[in-house]
């Protein structure tokens, strides 16, 4: 993570807090400038922790660091804003975690657009027993993604995220990992990408 910076100053010198009277002593000096040197890179990271903790300050080292923190993973071609984004909103994407709104979120954040999600599930309730099951025997959603257009540059709008930057052409292998993290275990699913 943090390392040795030559020449990084410090801000608290070590030969500051000695007596006056060990002051002019060449090798003390010496020794404690050493000190200094090693220790710069620590005290200003302890001076600047609460910046090193906020996914909208931390540098990107730091911020990888939060993504393993949080239990989030995003994907190392994604822009810093997108990893910071995924930090910061970890805690409320978890508590959504299987369901549709938190697998609409999960996937927006990964490529940049709206997907479109089909799920077969449903509810009853029955007074007696031997009352057939909504739904589909197994439960299952589909996920269809809409990329960008070859040559989607000056093809209008295939290229448009709202602002957001460019759409990147997703990944399939990785959209169903992330996919099969964010569904529950008993739900199969079928991603198209359009």
């Amino acid at each position: 993570m943090r390392s040795g910076i030559p020449g990084l100053p410090t801000p608290h010198p070590l030969i500051d807090q000695l007596p006056a009277v060990y002051l002019e002593q060449d090798f003390l000096q010496r020794f404690l400038a050493a000190l200094d040197d090693v220790l710069a890179p620590v005290l200003l990271s302890i001076d600047n922790l609460p910046a090193h903790l906020d996914p909208r300050s931390a540098p990107d080292d730091f911020l990888d660091w939060l993504a393993q923190w949080v239990a989030v993973d995003p994907h190392e071609d994604s822009p810093p804003e997108l990893r910071r984004a995924a930090v910061r909103g970890a805690v409320t994407r978890h508590a959504r975690r299987g369901t549709v709104s938190g697998l609409a979120e999960a996937l927006r954040l990964e490529t940049g657009t709206e997907p479109e999600i089909v799920e077969s599930g449903g509810t009853a309730w029955s007074t007696g027993p031997g009352t057939p099951l909504p739904g589909q025997d197994r439960p299952w959603v589909t996920i269809r993604i809409r990329t960008a257009a070859e040559g989607g540059e000056d093809g209008g709008d295939a290229g448009d995220t709202g602002g957001r930057g460019r759409v990147r052409q997703p990944d399939r292998v990785r959209l169903e990992e992330l996919i099969g993290a964010e569904v529950p275990a008993h739900v199969g699913f079928t991603l198209e990408l359009l």
